[in-house]
């Protein structure tokens, strides 16, 4: 059995198809991966919790205890003497056995750590599929964090495992739109508490949204007692023998040191080697890659990464730097160092936002189709939003200002001169704008643009996001 713990939020359509694979005829192998913390445990907790199930978490240790413990799980859900077993394929020949008499969902999580054990396993779990578990109406689940070992030995072309898998999903952090059904504060200091948290759910349900978030950030992570204050440096630990140099490299991208030439700098790391961290940052979803929207993601030189987690981007630009006067004395920290900094932080979260907002907008009808949206810059020039749409010859291009003033004719100037840099699609290509503010717009402004501009303040962006509005734009 799975007690239930933490909160369930959202998670519907996931729960959607685990739901419809259990009931449809015959049995099925569900792939379940995603980050560490993203909330596998706890979709799987409530998928099992009303159904008869197995669920076995593997943990770090001998393979032998693993095996065992295992086959307790089998003999515990069928109210058997535990029995003797000598090898994965006897203890799998058991739980292929015992399924010929009921229907269960068994879970294997973290199962990795049972390849780490043994390079074979994927190989008895085969036999389990084609022998026993194709004979059943069960359901047999593979969960697990390191998404580089799910992908290699359980869906890769090389895996005994391969073409086995009925159904797979790859459990993402929640969207901001997903997160506000968690974060109870108003629209700007949802978006501030998003740029902390991030859309992972265990860090988004630590903070007590009926205080302040200055006092959540006090309390939840910048107090050593506090999870969140070691949890980036544990996650690390648990999936590096060496943190200290991905440690730093982190660190740097954190601070705005976003080329491979800039990190090198920051980090004195060389490049050789750096492009190696990196890429194994990547690959545990850390990092990512970006280039231009206009350009090739394979062919283009123009790269710079980004850490791929709010709230280890904010660890790493506010907590790690400044460790031992946060152990002296946090408030002062707080006040003195995040605070006057955070919308500048802030800043770059809001950019993420409206790029859900521009995706969401097309969804429902709200924006023009645009096959891709990402960031643009070449040289000094950048623009934080372009849509292509290559089929019409339409291009988007929008800006987003998290700043306390209202926005005004300058920003439309400023984005129509770098617009004419932007070379993709034939000259006579259809040019729209957006803009979007979290302090609105001088008056007057939204009379001065032609059809081609949409204006959004945080009241449209809170519309276009919220599920009230999903019917009629």
């Amino acid at each position: 059995m799975i007690t239930q713990s933490m909160t369930f939020y959202d998670r519907e359509a996931e729960l959607g198809a685990l739901r419809s694979a259990f009931e449809s005829p015959g049995s099925d192998v569900f792939v379940v991966y995603g980050r560490r913390r993203v909330g596998k445990t706890e979709l799987l907790k409530e998928f099992c919790s009303d159904r008869p199930h197995i669920y076995f978490l593997a943990a770090q240790e001998a393979e032998t205890r693993q095996r065992e413990k295992l086959v307790d799980q089998v003999a515990a859900h069928f109210d058997e003497r535990v029995p003797r077993t000598d090898g994965w394929d006897e203890a799998f020949d058991y739980l292929g056995e015992k399924l010929q008499t009921e229907e269960v969902v068994v879970v294997i999580d973290e199962f990795p750590y049972l390849v780490d054990e043994n390079d074979s396993v994927p190989s008895y779990v085969q036999g389990f599929v084609d022998e026993q578990l194709r004979e059943s109406e069960s359901m047999l689940v593979l969960c697990g964090s390191s998404v580089s070992t799910m992908e290699s030995e359980v869906l890769g072309h090389e895996s005994p495992l391969y073409g086995r898998r009925t159904a797979q999903l790859d459990v993402q952090p929640f969207s901001f739109r997903q997160a506000q059904t968690v974060i109870s504060y108003d629209t700007a200091d949802a978006i501030r508490s998003y740029a902390i948290t991030g859309g992972t759910p265990m860090y988004l349900t630590m903070f007590d949204y009926e205080t302040t978030l200055a006092e959540n950030v006090k309390s939840q992570i910048l107090s050593p007692s506090a999870v969140l204050y070691n949890e980036p440096e544990f996650l690390l630990r648990t999936e590096l023998r060496n943190p200290a140099r991905y440690m730093s490299i982190l660190e740097s991208v954190a601070l705005g040191h976003t080329t491979p030439n800039e990190i090198s700098g920051a980090t004195g790391i060389d490049s050789g080697p750096l492009s190696k961290y990196l890429q194994t940052l990547r690959r545990l979803r850390l990092i990512d890659r970006d280039v231009p929207v206009t350009a090739s993601s394979k062919k283009s030189k123009r790269s710079r990464y980004r850490i791929a987690d709010e709230f280890l981007r904010f660890w790493f630009r506010y907590v790690e730097p400044n460790r031992s006067s946060i152990e002296e004395a946090p408030d002062i920290v707080y006040d003195g160092t995040i605070a006057p900094d955070l919308p500048t932080h802030v800043a770059t979260t809001f950019e993420e936002i409206c790029q859900e907002v521009v995706w969401e907008g097309i969804r429902r009808g709200a924006v023009e189709p645009y096959s891709e949206v990402g960031r643009w810059w070449y040289g000094e020039d950048e623009i934080d939003i372009v849509g292509l749409a290559p089929n019409d010859d339409r291009i988007l291009l929008a800006e987003c200002k998290w700043t306390s003033d209202p926005v005004g004719s300058a920003l439309v100037d400023d984005l129509l001169a770098k617009a004419e840099n932007v070379r993709w699609g034939p000259s006579d290509r259809d040019e729209h704008y957006a803009l979007f503010s979290k302090s609105g717009f001088v008056d007057g402004l939204e009379d001065e643009l032609d059809q081609n501009w949409s204006l959004f303040s945080l009241a449209e962006i809170d519309d276009l996001l919220s599920p009230a509005t999903e019917d009629g734009v």
